[in-house]
């Protein structure tokens, strides 16, 4: 795309070039003013597509320590240079028009053949290069190509004028020639008005038309947004810089909150080529949040593990009660004043009017160092579980029963099956009541997780 930027860039050149050559020419010899203040618009159209180039090459650099941006404003202060010259054109060639109108004094002006045919080159080279460059330019976002297009533009009105201008000379009004520069005129001035004002949008950064709408309605759209807010976009070349704040539920975990902010930013590249968004997440309460869900929330805040939380209206008093893990090496007074710290949390969230009991218990260490434990030892283990679930009857055929050793004690994984139609609260407190019952019998267990399997 930047090479293409580059080769309609170098054509425009070329074009300019040889239709300043020719107009010129033209102009000295026959003395027409409307092709020597074309010629003079062309030789400016000149300089303006050099500016392009330069503009556009610059422009395709990417960001560096000191533009952090990019370089695409560049394309932008070029567009700017060539609106000032436009305009000086334009009052170069009004104050001569109206002197010559004005002082009644016709100048020899010769509409030969020549200066027809040069004019009407002019209209042909103009039309396929505003064209070719109006294409580019809308396919690349490039000012600078855009601008480059007004000129072709502007300049094929104006040869028409010139001819128009021409043709009257030809039938002896001699008035006919200033008339048709000032048409040049005010047309280069229309353009360079039309061309200044988006240039100077772009450097103020001035957000492009429904930006800030059309972002918003795309961005509502993304499943796990709750809202929009803080939509701010301003174009740099071929790109929109976006930044904007999405609202999301506080009760959702850090990796859901990345792929909406990943799904925010894929949704607006998709949509709006050329986009670069800048995505901040705004964790927010939701009126459909339960109890349960802003007490862990507060706990998650304040990086503590919590479970077994019970929730209970009683008498239109909200009791809350839940098991607090700590690191087993705490003091109690040091324990004791973390589980204060959060139920003092929740209180201040759902109402000091809130009843809060804490059960606070040794958290299991992490990565503790084990070693599997002897055969004889699992065979023992197992035996002991398998008498002790006898007594229950409900959790038969325990199986894949292993013993890890550790510097605190041993651990115990088993697998057992259980009735399919029991229910949960009934097969924990079973499983629940063989741990302590396995751990009573060896006070070489420290711990013991047991795993519940509905019988196929």
């Amino acid at each position: 795309m930047q090479h293409q930027k580059e080769q309609v860039a170098l054509t425009s050149i070329a074009a300019s070039a040889a239709m300043t050559i020719a107009k010129g020419i033209v102009g000295i010899s026959t003395g027409s003013l409307a092709i020597l203040s074309e010629a003079g618009h062309s030789l400016i159209d000149l300089g303006a597509t050099v500016m392009t180039y330069l503009a556009v090459r610059i422009s395709g650099k990417p960001a560096d320590d000191e533009h952090h941006y990019g370089h695409g404003k560049v394309e932008s202060v070029s567009a700017l240079g060539e609106t000032a010259l436009l305009f000086l054109l334009s009052g170069v060639v009004i104050w001569e028009a109206v002197k010559r109108l004005v002082e009644h004094e016709p100048h020899v002006v010769v509409a030969t053949n020549w200066a027809f045919a040069v004019m009407a080159a002019s209209v042909g080279i103009d039309f396929f290069r505003a064209r070719a460059l109006t294409r580019v330019a809308e396919a690349t976002q490039s000012q600078a190509l855009e601008a480059d297009a007004l000129h072709f533009s502007s300049d094929l009105w104006s040869s028409l004028a010139v001819i128009g201008g021409l043709i009257g000379v030809s039938f002896g009004l001699w008035w006919a020639d200033s008339v048709a520069a000032l048409t040049v005129a005010l047309l280069v001035c229309i353009a360079g008005w039309r061309l200044g004002r988006r240039t100077i949008e772009t450097l103020t950064d001035t957000a492009p038309v429904g930006a800030v709408a059309n972002i918003t309605d795309i961005v509502e759209k993304v499943a796990g947004v709750v809202a929009v807010d803080g939509v701010r976009a301003r174009g740099v070349g071929d790109k929109t810089f976006i930044d904007l704040t999405v609202a999301v539920s506080r009760t959702l975990p850090l990796d859901r909150v990345s792929a909406i902010k990943s799904a925010v930013e894929s949704a607006l590249s998709r949509q709006m080529p050329g986009a670069e968004p800048n995505v901040t997440t705004d964790p927010v309460a939701l009126d459909s949040e339960s109890v349960l869900d802003r007490v862990m929330v507060i706990a998650r805040n304040r990086a503590l593990a919590v479970h077994h939380v019970t929730v209970h209206n009683i008498q239109d008093r909200l009791a809350i009660a839940l098991d607090l893990e700590v690191d087993g090496k705490l003091s109690l007074a040091a324990a004791h004043e973390i589980a204060d710290g959060l139920e003092d949390a929740i209180a201040g969230e759902l109402g000091t009017g809130v009843e809060v009991e804490t059960h606070i218990e040794p958290l299991e260490p992490v990565d503790a160092l084990g070693r599997e434990a002897p055969p004889e030892r699992v065979h023992a283990v197992q035996t002991a579980l398998a008498e002790l679930a006898v007594q229950d009857r409900a959790l038969r055929n325990i199986h894949d029963v292993r013993v890890r050793e550790t510097d605190d004690g041993e651990i115990v994984n088993f697998h057992c099956h259980v009735d399919p139609a029991l229910s949960v609260l009934t097969v924990h407190e079973k499983v629940d009541a063989l741990e302590r019952a396995l751990k009573l019998h060896s006070s070489l267990i420290k711990r013991v997780i047991g795993h519940a399997e509905p019988i196929s």
